[in-house]
């Protein structure tokens, strides 16, 4: 779910950059009124390395093929440091693989980094469920939940940024196949949240973020 160099106006690349940096800044300021911040950077580090490996591991889902993504994990298990290891993450995998592109990267961190956010505040509101079936739920909901916003923001994005000389049908048609091959990979990134976060709740329950 990388949007490449090129596909983009600038305008859109731009304005791409201004809202990762302002969430960025955003996230760094919550970050530093922590008590300790950086009793996080461990296991943001451990979790940026996750989300960058996770690009390698791709699922066949004919006639494409779809790779792990893990907003949701990553908003669960980080918090406020979630967008900025997405961000980092993402420029490795652009440098060093080639997947998504450096002007593209501002929005690409926005399609990724928001739903993060948004699986955080999920988890901080609905975390404290301890009941078995309540807390599966949460958890299904965060990481399915993150992948099928950020599919949503892919698509609309790509939608928006469509060049007027392509036909508009054909692409807004395989635009949709695109993200119609991602619903089972928010399936299955529902049910590795279920899994971590159950995993955590039983032995580390302090990994899971509360603020």
């Amino acid at each position: 779910m990388h949007i490449p160099d090129g596909i983009l106006p600038l305008g859109l690349s731009l304005g791409g950059w201004a809202i990762a940096a302002g969430l960025t800044a955003l996230s760094l300021n919550r970050i530093a009124a922590q008590p300790d911040p950086r009793a996080g950077l461990p296991r943001a580090a451990m979790m940026t390395a996750a989300f960058f490996a996770a690009s390698l591991i791709h699922i066949p889902v004919p006639p494409s093929s779809v790779h792990l993504v893990l907003p949701g994990l990553m908003g669960a298990m980080l918090g406020w440091y979630a967008l900025p290891a997405i961000l980092i993450g993402l420029a490795f995998q652009a440098v060093m693989f080639g997947h998504g592109g450096l002007t593209t990267l501002g929005v690409n961190a926005v399609i990724l980094g928001l739903p993060a956010l948004a699986a955080f505040g999920l988890t901080r509101a609905l975390g404290h469920l301890t009941q078995r079936a309540a807390a599966a739920i949460v958890g299904f909901a965060t990481g399915a939940g993150a992948v099928l916003l950020a599919v949503a923001l892919f698509a609309a994005i790509l939608l928006a940024g469509l060049p007027a000389h392509l036909d508009a049908g054909a692409e807004r048609a395989a635009i949709t196949a695109l993200a119609l091959a991602h619903l089972p990979l928010a399936l299955a990134e529902g049910m590795v949240v279920v899994a971590v976060l159950g995993f955590l709740r039983r032995t580390s329950p302090e990994m899971i973020v509360a603020r």
